[in-house]
C-alpha cells in the first residue's frame, strides 16, 4: 500500500523505510503541507467527539496540569424512552477550550477513516501495529509532565505550535512490564524547541519528553502521535511457553525432589527454542492476528460493487505447484494459478472497484472477492471508508 503519510515522514526523516524506527530521536518537515489538513483539523476532532459517545480514558481533558472530571464536560442524553447515552456537552467543553485546555482522544483511527487507514499503512509498512492518538491544546495550557513510553512514536504536528524537550533514556529498552520501574528522568536534553504545523518527530521508547503551550499566550496546537509497538524478546519468550503446552513434558508438576527432572525439561526447552526462532515468532504474529473490523457485506443491501484489503498486515500470496496459497488473519486460503492477477490487485491494499478489476484481471475478479470478503481479509468499500483513501491511496486500477 503506497500511502502519502509515508512517503512524506520518510523524506522528512530521512529515512528509506522503517528499518530506522526505535533507533534515535530525529526530526523534519514535512514537504507536502496540503497532508497535514487533509490528515485532520481541530473541527474535525471536536465534530468526532461531538457525533458519538465517547468515555474516559479514551476521551479526556485537562486544565492547569490536572485532569479536569468528566462530569463538568458530559451530559447524559436521555431519550424519550428514557435510555441515557453519555455525550460531550459541546458547550461546555468550548468553554474548556477558550481558557485553555488538552483535550486527548486515544485510538482516533477506531472512530475515524482517514486515521484508520494511515495506521494500516503504517503497519504494513513497519510490519508492527499501530494506534494514533490525538492532542489538541489551546492557548497556554499545559500538557503532560516528563514521561516516557513503552513504544516508539512518530509525532506530526498537523496545526499551531508547542514547545517539547525530549531527553536520552534513564534505562536501555524500557518494558511496560517490566523489572525496573525506570521512574527517574534522564539529565541529558537531546533537543528543545518549537514543533510548528507540518514538522514531524520521531522519539524512540524510554526517550523521557513532555510538551506544552505555557507561556504561549492565544492560540492552539494539534498533533497525532502514532504509537508503534515492536516485538521484543520478551515476547518471543511468552510466545514460545504457549508453544511449550503442546508437548507432555511441560504439562507435568515440577518435582522437586528429582534434578533429573530439570534437566529433561532444559533439554526440551532448548529445542523449542531451536525449532521456533524469532523469525518465525515475527512471522507468525502477522498471520495469526484476527481480522479487522469493518462493515459486513449483506448482498440484501445491495451488490458488492468496491473492495479494499483490510487486514493489519499484508497478505502473504505464495505460489504453490499450480496453486495459489493467501495466508493472513489467522487462515490460508487456496486459489487456483489463474486467480493471481485478481489477487494481486484485492489484496493490494487499495481500493478495487470490481467493474474496473474484471477488466484487468479477468471477470473471476468478483467473485474472488467476495470470498476474501467472506473470510474477512477484504471489506466492503463504503463512502465513508472510501473516504480514508482519497487523495492519499491511489486505486488500484490506477
Amino acid at each position: 500500500m503506497e500511502h502519502r503519510l509515508i512517503s512524506t515522514i520518510e523524506t522528512a526523516l530521512g529515512w528509506s523505510g522503517a528499518e530506522d524506527l526505535g533507533k534515535r530521536f530525529v526530526r523534519g518537515s514535512v514537504d507536502d503541507p496540503a497532508l497535514v489538513s487533509r490528515l485532520l483539523t481541530p473541527n474535525r476532532l471536536l465534530d468526532i467527539a461531538m457525533r458519538r459517545s465517547l468515555n474516559r480514558p479514551q476521551f479526556r481533558c485537562f486544565q492547569k496540569g490536572e485532569e479536569v472530571h468528566p462530569a463538568v464536560y458530559y451530559t447524559d442524553s436521555v431519550s424519550p424512552r428514557g435510555q441515557s447515552i453519555p455525550m460531550v456537552n459541546t458547550h461546555s467543553l468550548g468553554r474548556l477550550l477558550r481558557e485553555g485546555a488538552t483535550l486527548i482522544l486515544d485510538q482516533a483511527n477506531v472512530f475515524d477513516p482517514t486515521m484508520e487507514v494511515a495506521c494500516r499503512a503504517l503497519q504494513w509498512w513497519s510490519h508492527e501495529r499501530v494506534q494514533v492518538n490525538t492532542y489538541l491544546t489551546t492557548n497556554d495550557a499545559a500538557g503532560f509532565p516528563l514521561h516516557w513510553d513503552d513504544h516508539d512514536v512518530v509525532i506530526v504536528q498537523l496545526a499551531g505550535e508547542k514547545e517539547w524537550e525530549v531527553r536520552s533514556t534513564s534505562r536501555k529498552a524500557p518494558m511496560y512490564r517490566d523489572s525496573d520501574p525506570n521512574s527517574t528522568p534522564s539529565d541529558e536534553i537531546i533537543w528543545s524547541g518549537l514543533l510548528k504545523t507540518g514538522d514531524v518527530m520521531h522519539i524512540p521508547r524510554g526517550h523521557w519528553h513532555q510538551a506544552t503551550r505555557t507561556g504561549s499566550g492565544s492560540g492552539k496546537s494539534l498533533h497525532v502521535t502514532f504509537g508503534i509497538t515492536k516485538r521484543t524478546g520478551a515476547g518471543w519468550l511468552a510466545w514460545l511457553a504457549d508453544w511449550s503446552r503442546e508437548r507432555e513434558i511441560f504439562r507435568y508438576d515440577l518435582d522437586r525432589r528429582h534434578a533429573s527432572g530439570s534437566e529433561a525439561l532444559a533439554q526440551a526447552a532448548a529445542a523449542l527454542i531451536g525449532e521456533r526462532t524469532p523469525a518465525d515468532f515475527l512471522t507468525a504474529y502477522e498471520q495469526e492476528t484476527a481480522p479487522a473490523r469493518h462493515v459486513p457485506f449483506l448482498d440484501i443491501l445491495g451488490p458488492l460493487d468496491a473492495v479494499v484489503c483490510t487486514t493489519h498486515f499484508p497478505p502473504r500470496v505464495l505460489e504453490n505447484e499450480g496453486a495459489i496459497d493467501v495466508v493472513a488473519a489467522g487462515k490460508k486460503l487456496t486459489f487456483t494459478a489463474k486467480a493471481l492477477p485478481a489477487l494481486r490487485m484485492l489484496l493490494s491494499g487499495r481500493p478495487v472497484q470490481l467493474e474496473q478489476a474484471a477488466a484487468v484481471a479477468g471477470t473471476e475478479a468478483r467473485e474472488i472477492a467476495e470470498i476474501l470478503v467472506e473470510e474477512g481479509l477484504c471489506a466492503v468499500l463504503t463512502p465513508e471508508l472510501s473516504s480514508g483513501y482519497t487523495g492519499l491511496v491511489t486505486n488500484a486500477v490506477s
